[in-house]
């Protein structure tokens, strides 16, 4: 994968997250048991993050290795093969604990990796 590839692939997973963030502002965890549209907005941005996680190369993942690759990734696969046992606890901390420290490095990176490009 190209240098520039992996910019498209990290500015997905920016783009992403940062909408995930912003769905869930004012709402609660509660909110998101009882409204199916929510779940399934977040459920797919989520799905996405961790998409577009897999498809950063390598070279770049061990560079950036403050990033939690293996998670998002695992995340990603959670909610795509596990689709059934939806864990909305599980989603929610993952939205508004896990994204904002993400989108922050995910920030950095690509001004680093824009800079150089």
């Amino acid at each position: 994968m190209s240098e520039r590839d992996d910019i498209v692939g990290l500015r997905h997973m920016l783009d992403h997250a940062r909408e995930a963030v912003e769905l869930s502002e004012g709402r609660t965890r509660e909110d998101l048991r009882a409204d199916r549209m929510l779940q399934l907005a977040l459920t797919r941005l989520v799905e996405v993050v961790g998409e577009a996680a897999t498809r950063v190369s390598t070279r770049t993942r061990v560079r950036h290795s403050s990033i939690a690759w293996t998670q998002i990734v695992s995340m990603r696969n959670r909610l795509i093969h596990g689709y059934d046992i939806l864990d909305w606890n599980l989603l929610w901390d993952t939205v508004c604990e896990d994204l904002p420290p993400l989108i922050s490095g995910l920030e950095s990176i690509l001004e680093s990796e824009e800079a150089g490009a």
